[in-house]
Parts: structure tokens; C-alpha cells; sequence
């Protein structure tokens, strides 16, 4: 039997919405918690499935580029899918660092984006640009869901959203449903009993449509026993990269069942007595002792310090083993070695028992310990540094104000790297968009991570960073838990000051001054604001603003260009300090 006809209009919109609430339904049976909205008319059947289904959180954002990075700090911290939901047009368009950032490090976005209906596009029509492969390779799945017809099964819609979501949970990433909608957009509903008979048992249960079922495979890599033992036995190094939430531990704990160095970057959750490795690796005699390592074990990947890539760059490995998660090669300097692809806290727990069941000690145990030696007389210059209030001795000093309840969201360019030269950060839960290390969206991912995790957050950035993504200063109007912003405002790109761009155009083309302050922008969104002129005051803030909700903005003023002068100063100390 065909489906009765309706008059067009009422036909239309009920049929979009029907789409839409399927779309939405199984979207949710496949872990789909959270969708962030923009205003838009297209998107209406989406937007309005999402409102009405009981199981789903939504976020609103008045900016695109904004509302992506919010579902990807919100899908970075529960590690989930996180639907978005946008109008056609250039509002798509403004998806696409978020989406980059996710194509990288593997956060799962779902983008549903409403679209002009293939009668309307590339023919002057309003508000039509071809979106169809619009994020290009930075999607892992991309499928364009025509006009809904009746045509087309029910059936079909479920089993496309299913196979593409199986690849999301393959390989991580967005996936992209680009949605053409004809008008009316609006109207009232209809039950389409008939057309969605096929599917009736599907909507009485709660399982998807359809199923994919992995395979299992051991968390330790087919490495040969004599291997294992070579490693056991051998002078090594363990490097701790982007690590998920509580990994940390387990590789700290692995690092000292070997006695071996471990260099922690900023984004792995904790520290060890070897950090600072990223200034004093450039003194020779510490260069010298840490090259006579022969094995490199390394946990996540995406690594801050660029001496760090050039020492994995430059020593040979006679074994050299890459851990995380993510697919891909995830080393630049392409080393000849094992790239395995495991959970990293599954595989260190793993790799624990195994060296426990070799009988003997590791015969270089503790071979690295002098660097800790030196990482002491390190820390003693630069306290000697650090204690007026500049970008240094914030970062020195910021680690020990903060409770090891709060988490962190670290921003990209000068600070990142500051912390990662001068800070030890305590044992918790870190977050950064360290993929594409744009300066875009962090206030927005800083939001979504702190909403998916309510417990106090600190987030870092700079001032640069925090003018480009202004407008999600909205989302931070009502935290239910303490989140302090702290920006560091030097005036322009201050990481412009320790790269070789010329320095007669490095002020116009690089740094590019500003001349603002935050002030009126905090009060603007109804923000706390203080610009503390002093050390103690900025601990006074920092405690004061995770000790109470609500989102309070911590402004630290430094003049331009004094981190700069001040690191290349502490550099050649270093270089040529006798630190063993």
C-alpha cells in the first residue's frame, strides 16, 4: 500500500521532522548524551528532535566556530559522541577548526547540518553554499542525507547512521550527515504509521538498528620474549605525552618498577623529579647522559617540548615502542620502532606485570637518577628567578597554588611551554587542544570540559588567544563549580619572542600589539575580574576563585617581550651550568 497523500505543505514538514527524530533516536542509542545548537531556521526538524527527546543535554551557543569547540571540550572530557547542530550556509563553514582539532586527536563529534534542498543549490538561491565534503579528510565519515522522501526506508536513514558510527568508534574523529530539508520548515505532525511499519520493532525496543561487534585482542602487542627482556635489561627512558584522565599513574608506576628517567609532558596528568628536561637538555653534560639511553617507551603522543622531539630525533633506538590509542604513525621524525595502538593506561598496567614476571632486577636500574641532580640545581636557578610576578613565576609558582581537586585546561602558544620549562604540575586530570595547537576555541573547549566534568577547573591561556574566541566568554556566565580563567596579557603573540622572525617586522607582522585589557569584557558577561599586581595577590586570586562558583577572570599583566629576554637569559645560565 502507498502512503496517503497530504497536502504538500503539511507532507513536507512533517516528514523532515520524521527524519529528524529518527536521526535523533538512534543517535542516542549510540551514546549520543549531549548536542550543542545554533539559532537557525533550516535546522528546525534537528533542533526540535533534539529538544523534545528525553535523553539528551543541550548546550546553545550563539557562535558556530564557538559552539564546535564546546562539543569537542564536552566529548574530550566524557569521552563520548557529542551531536552538533547547525543551520546551512556559512554556519557550517565555522565548524571546521573544531573539526580539524577533533580529526587529530580523536574526539567524536557528530555533525548534523541542515542544508538547502539539491533543487536550491548553485543556483542563486539565499543562504546555499555547496556543503556537501565541506571538512574534507578531517572527517573520518561524512554521508549526504537527501530530502526526506518516502521513497527512501526508514530503514536505510538507521543503518547509515549506524555504519558511519561504527567507523567513528574505529577510528575516532567527527562524522559528518549533511541534512537537506525542503520547506516548510514548520507544521503540524503526522504518525507516517505505514511508512515506518518496517522499523516498529526497532522503536518499541531500546538497542540500535544495527549492531557491529569488534573482535578482542590482547592489550600487549605479539612482541617476542627475548625483547621484552632486552628492554627489561636495558638503560631506558619513558616518556609521558597526552595521556587520558588517571593514566598517569600507571606509567609512573611502570618508570619506577624499571628505574628509568620519565619526562612528563604538561597534557600527561602529573610530573616527576625529571621535569624541566625541556631547558636543562640543553646542557651538554646532560645531553651526553641521557643519550647513552638505548630504549624509548612512550606514552600518548603530541609532545610540547620541541627539544624533546629533537632528542627522540637524534639518539639511536635499539628499541623504540609509540603507545596510545589514537590510529596513525604519531611520530615526526620517523624512527624505526613499534607503534601500538592500545588504550595507554590498559597497556602500562599490563606491561607491569609482564616485567614482573621476569625473575632478575633491570640491570641499569636508577641509571638516570643524576638527572634528577640536575632537574634540583635547575629548579634552584630559576626559583632565584621567579620571585616577582611575571609569566616565569607564574608558571613556577601556579602549580602549587591549586588543590589536586581542580583540573586543568592548558592554553597553546607562549604559556604551554612556559609551564612545560618552569612548572611541575601536580597528579591531575589535564586537558589541551595540542592536535592542530590553534589559539582558537579554547574558552569554548575550557567550557565544555567543565561542564561535562563539574569539579573546579583552572584554565590558561593567552591574551592573544583569549581576544580570538572573545564571544564564548558567554558560556561561562554560570559554572555550577569554580572555574577560574587566568590570561597572561603581554601585549601580542609574545612566543613570536623565541622564533627567528625578523625583528624589524616582528611587532607589525607577528606580535601584533593590541593595547586592550579584559576588564570591561569580564563585566561585559558578568564575569569576576581581578588583575592582581603582585605574586601574593595572584594567589590570593587563584584560591579565592576556586573556593567559590562562578567564574572569576584573573588578568596578569607583564610587559612585552620580558618572557622572551627572561627564557634566553635562563637558557645560557643552564647551557653552561656544571648541573652534575
Amino acid at each position: 500500500m502507498t502512503q496517503p497523500l497530504m497536502p504538500s505543505t503539511t507532507y513536507r514538514a512533517a516528514l523532515n521532522q520524521c527524519w529528524a527524530d529518527l536521526m535523533l533516536e538512534e543517535l542516542s542509542r549510540l551514546g549520543v548524551r549531549d548536542v550543542c545548537i545554533a539559532p537557525g531556521s533550516r535546522s528546525t526538524p534537528l533542533t526540535l528532535a533534539a529538544a523534545n527527546h528525553p535523553n539528551l543535554t543541550i548546550h546553545t551557543h550563539f557562535d558556530e566556530r564557538g559552539l564546535g569547540f564546546l562539543a569537542l571540550g564536552l566529548a574530550k572530557a566524557n569521552d563520548l559522541p557529542v551531536a552538533v547542530i547547525v543551520t546551512s550556509g556559512t554556519a557550517v563553514a565555522n565548524l571546521l577548526p573544531a573539526v580539524a582539532e577533533a580529526g587529530l586527536t580523536g574526539e567524536k563529534l557528530v555533525l548534523l547540518t541542515s542544508d538547502r534542498p539539491a533543487e536550491l543549490i548553485a543556483c542563486g538561491a539565499n543562504q546555499a553554499i555547496v556543503q556537501a565534503g565541506i571538512f574534507s579528510s578531517h572527517v573520518t565519515a561524512y554521508h549526504d542525507i537527501p530530502s526526506p522522501s518516502l521513497d527512501v526506508p526508514a530503514a536505510w536513514l538507521l543503518t547509515t547512521l549506524d555504519e558511519a558510527m561504527h567507523q567513528q568508534v574505529l577510528l575516532g574523529g567527527a562524522v559528518h550527515f549533511n541534512c537537506h530539508y525542503p520547506e516548510p520548515l514548520y507544521g503540524e505532525l503526522h504518525a507516517f504509521n505505514e511508512y515506518l511499519a518496517p522499523v516498529a520493532e526497532w522503536q518499541l525496543d531500546k538497542m540500535p538498528y544495527l549492531t557491529f561487534q569488534l573482535g578482542t585482542s590482547s592489550a600487549l602487542p605479539a612482541i617476542d620474549p627475548q625483547q621484552w627482556a632486552e628492554i627489561h635489561h636495558g638503560r631506558g627512558v619513558i616518556i609521558a605525552g597526552k595521556l587520558s584522565p588517571h593514566a598517569f599513574s600507571a606509567v609512573e608506576a611502570l618508570a619506577e618498577q624499571l628505574g628509568w628517567p620519565l619526562l612528563a609532558d604538561p597534557q600527561s596528568g602529573g610530573s616527576s623529579a625529571y621535569q624541566g628536561f625541556d631547558v636543562w637538555l640543553q646542557n651538554e653534560a646532560c645531553q651526553q647522559l641521557i643519550s647513552q639511553a638505548d630504549t624509548l617507551l612512550q606514552f600518548g603522543a603530541r609532545l610540547v617540548s620541541k627539544r624533546l622531539g629533537q632528542f627522540i630525533a637524534a639518539n639511536t633506538w635499539s628499541h623504540y615502542w609509540l603507545v596510545d590509542a589514537s590510529t596513525g604513525r604519531l611520530d615526526a621524525s620517523h624512527r624505526r620502532g613499534v607503534r601500538i595502538q592500545a588504550n595507554c593506561l590498559q597497556w602500562a598496567e599490563q606491561a607491569l606485570l609482564r616485567f614482573a614476571e621476569i625473575a632478575e632486577q633491570p640491570a641499569y636500574r636508577g641509571w638516570g637518577k643524576a638527572l634528577e641532580s640536575a632537574n634540583s640545581e635547575y629548579q634552584g636557578l630559576l626559583q632565584s628567578q621567579t620571585d616577582q610576578l611575571s609569566e616565569l613565576s607564574l608558571a613556577y609558582h601556579l602549580p602549587c597554588w591549586v588543590n589536586v581537586e581542580t583540573e586543568w585546561f592548558l592554553g597553546n602558544s607562549l604559556i604551554v611551554r612556559l609551564l612545560d620549562m618552569c612548572g611541575s604540575l601536580p597528579t591531575a586530570v589535564t586537558f589541551a587542544n595540542r592536535g592542530a595547537s590553534g589559539i582558537d576555541g579554547l574558552i569554548a573547549t575550557a567550557a565544555g570540559i567543565q561542564r561535562a566534568r563539574q569539579v573546579p577547573l583552572i584554565a590558561l591561556l593567552g591574551d592573544t588567544s583569549l581576544l580570538y574566541d572573545l564571544n564564548s566568554l558567554a558560556l561561562l556566565r554560570a559554572p555550577s563549580t569554580p572555574m577560574v580563567v587566568i590570561v597572561t596579557n603581554n601585549d601580542g603573540g609574545g612566543i613570536f619572542d623565541l622564533l627567528p622572525v625578523p625583528s624589524d617586522q616582528r611587532d607589525d607582522f607577528y606580535r601584533m600589539p593590541h593595547g586592550l585589557n579584559f576588564q570591561h569584557a569580564a563585566a561585559m558577561f558578568g564575569l569576576n575580574y581581578v588583575c592582581p599586581q603582585s605574586l601574593s595577590q595572584t594567589e590570593d586570586a587563584v584560591r579565592q576563585g576556586l573556593a567559590h562558583t562562578g567564574t572569576t577572570l584573573i588578568e596578569v599583566k607583564t610587559p612585552a617581550g620580558e618572557a622572551g629576554e627572561a627564557l634566553k637569559a635562563l637558557f645560557a645560565e643552564v647551557k653552561n651550568a656544571s648541573l652534575l
